[in-house]
């Protein structure tokens, strides 16, 4: 069958030999557009196959195979010519919007010179005459590209014309490949990253606290420190002799703790011990879980209240974070407390911070986030208290703060730390944190050496917890993790304040034994209120040593 195309009319014609087409693409103008030598060719292997009579199903084959073939060349250059008189139809269209010819076209140049000896160009016969002339033109045109574009494919073999479909699927397959390495090399990348940021994740957890600890001692700008372990064992055993020298010149003011609010028996020893002396002493009423800053400004009022009620100065004596609180009072309203603060004693504070409160809150460690939430849980839901309060104990806040509000130089200072112990006879030991009133039941009465007496109605029940056992395992645990002596809390290098006259006893004691009573007390050796008592004296002397220098200079 052989297919005859002209001006879209299409005419067949068969050969006598096995109805082997004879193919021949004709356009409107008579180019051949497809070449017949490959039909020839299939016309001479096919003719001695029809003598044997084998060429039927053969015949067959290639009659579908060139069928094929051509229509499939015959819609691409469909594809091809529309695109290009599409092409030419809008460049047409602009012609008459612009009413003129493109400046670069040769056409332009042909068909102007035709119209400047006819009428004038204003007319809009003439424009539209002249876009007419111009379109077909430019279609003839279009018409003999396609023609050289349908002559270009003469040359090529039949069946490298029909090798165009699978390469291009080739390459299409080929794109199809390069895009999925580069997806597999961005899930490599990610897993990278990922597994980059596990292991940086793994070491800080791992680091900890290491670079921080003792960051005070190290820093050349921080002010040198004073040993007064020596003479406050002096005083402490003078104190155990029956001789107090505190003077009742001043108002004692003791500031607890965080979680103090929690802990009913918080320094109520210790003011109880001042008041039979006749000290005018007081337990600062501050919320314990609230940020520095916030009990900073509350401290400044209080103070403020007890000076301008009494005309005393006032000695601060601030324990654990109470310490931290009540510098920061000095530091942040020295213009405003200058005068009426006396001196101001540190007692196991976390002036540095504390590893405790930073490896808890430190981010970018293992499941920093959820530890967070654990603590804010902890803290602002059951405790009613403010995650910042513990936050600002890390060495982060520490640093921050230190390095902007400084202590005046002018206040005498002392610093108090100790190591608690690791001993396992420390794990049986229990706190006396609080106590239950129970006022008609009868019970057996706690702490006397009868135990057959009972307690009258209205009698008190303790409330013991292991507290120093759960100290112990903290400071055990710091002293393997770091290798630094602390009181379960805070480590003994934090605790030393710069420019502060430093006490360090050989005892161990755990931070929360300065506030609360143990259930094993040795009467050979001082309690928390006689230790208090010899803080305070020795921050009299160190006030009054300060003061005479001054005065001789």
């Amino acid at each position: 069958m052989g297919d005859y195309y002209n001006n879209n009319e299409t005419s067949e014609t068969y050969t006598s030999v096995g109805n082997v087409p004879n193919s021949c693409i004709l356009d409107g103008h008579g180019y051949q557009l497809a070449d017949t030598a490959p039909c020839h060719a299939l016309r001479n292997i096919i003719c001695p196959l029809d003598n044997l009579g084998l060429c039927s199903s053969v015949n067959d084959i290639f009659s579908h195979i060139l069928a094929l073939s051509s229509h499939i060349t015959q819609q691409f250059f469909f594809f091809i010519e529309n695109l290009v008189l599409r092409d030419v139809n809008r460049y047409s269209e602009d012609l008459v919007a612009f009413s003129g010819c493109h400046p670069r076209s040769s056409v332009d140049c042909t068909y102007k010179s035709a119209f400047e000896d006819g009428p004038s160009s204003s007319s809009p016969g003439i424009h539209e005459n002249r876009s007419v002339v111009v379109e077909e033109e430019l279609l003839g045109n279009a018409r003999f590209k396609v023609v050289e574009m349908y002559d270009s494919f003469r040359g090529v073999p039949f069946i490298f014309q029909g090798l165009m479909i699978p390469l291009l699927c080739l390459k299409l397959a080929c794109k199809f490949a390069v895009a999925s390495w580069r997806l597999s090399f961005s899930y490599v990348r990610c897993t990278q990253l990922q597994l980059s940021s596990i292991i940086s994740r793994v070491q800080r957890t791992l680091h900890g606290s290491s670079d921080d600890i003792g960051w005070l001692q190290y820093d050349p700008d921080m002010a040198p420190v004073e040993d007064g372990t020596s003479r406050f064992l002096e005083i402490l055993e003078a104190i155990r002799n029956g001789e107090h020298r505190l003077p009742n010149s001043f108002i004692y003011l003791l500031i607890p703790g965080l979680f103090s609010n929690h802990g009913p028996l918080y320094f109520v020893g210790t003011k109880r011990f001042f008041s039979k002396m006749g000290l005018t002493c007081h337990i600062a009423k501050i919320h314990s879980e609230a940020s520095v800053e916030h009990n900073a400004y509350e401290l400044k009022q209080y103070i403020e209240e007890l000076y301008w009620g009494s005309g005393k100065r006032v000695m601060l004596l601030g324990h654990s974070k109470g310490g931290v609180d009540a510098a920061a009072a000095l530091s942040m309203f020295w213009d405003s407390l200058k005068g009426k603060v006396a001196g101001l004693a540190l007692v196991q504070s976390p002036y540095g911070g504390t590893p405790v409160a930073s490896d808890i809150l430190r981010k970018g460690q293992i499941a920093d986030k959820e530890t967070r939430r654990i603590m804010e849980l902890i803290i602002c839901k059951l405790i009613k208290g403010d995650i910042q309060a513990l936050e600002d104990l890390t060495y982060e806040k520490r640093k921050e703060f230190i390095l902007k509000n400084k202590l005046p130089d002018e206040i005498p200072l002392i610093s108090f730390h100790s190591e608690a112990s690791i001993a396992p006879g420390v794990l049986a030991t229990m706190t006396h944190i609080a106590h239950a009133e129970l006022p008609w039941l009868p019970l057996l009465k706690f702490g006397s050496e009868s135990s057959d007496e009972l307690v009258l109605p209205g009698g008190q029940v303790p409330i013991a917890i292991p507290l120093s056992a759960a100290m112990a395992v903290c400071a055990l645990h710091l002293q393997l993790r770091y290798g630094e002596r602390s009181d379960g809390v805070v480590t003994c290098r934090d605790a030393e304040v710069p420019g502060s006259v430093v006490i360090r006893p050989n005892r161990k004691l755990d931070h929360a034994w300065m506030v609360y009573s143990s259930r094993k007390n040795n009467p050979s050796e001082p309690d928390a209120s006689e230790m208090c008592e010899a803080i305070l004296t020795l921050l009299v002397e160190s006030g009054a040593e300060r003061n005479n220098r001054e005065k001789s200079d």
